[in-house]
């Protein structure tokens, strides 16, 4: 039987879960450094698309912070998925460009402890409050 709608290939479906969530986030370096190079920002990507129970559809950014674009599962906490992404590509970075890293002391971390996290995609809020409030109350 074919579906009732047109797939979307970023449409995803579990066992009981249908899901298209994304999530932009940015990671600062520690004290706003200027750490990032460009090859740094390259490795990262390559680190950050590893598997973390989440899609890395994009990556860029400047010396100072990166943008992400993550495609991500409900199973995956937020917080638990950034932690992921900042502690290990904070530790392939420091060691692979540890001479570069040096030159910006930050007391051993490579990231700020803090980010920015907004959802992204689907329908903008207002169509949905108006979706919502259209349903059918049952008699």
């Amino acid at each position: 039987m074919p579906p009732r709608w047109n797939q979307n290939p970023d449409v995803r479906s579990g066992r009981h879960v249908i899901y298209h969530l994304h999530v932009h986030l940015v990671f600062v370096t520690k004290s706003r450094h200027r750490a990032l190079t460009h090859p740094m920002l390259t490795r990262g990507e390559e680190i950050m698309r590893e598997d973390f129970e989440a899609e890395l559809k994009q990556l860029n950014g400047e010396e100072g912070h990166v943008h992400l674009l993550v495609h991500y599962a409900p199973k995956v906490q937020l917080s638990t998925l950034v932690n992921s992404l900042k502690s290990v590509s904070s530790r392939y970075l420091r060691k692979e460009y540890d001479a570069h890293v040096r030159r910006h002391p930050s007391d051993g971390h490579f990231w700020s402890g803090s980010y920015s996290a907004g959802s992204c995609g689907g329908a903008p809020l207002t169509a949905v409050r108006q979706y919502i409030e259209n349903q059918q109350h049952p008699s």
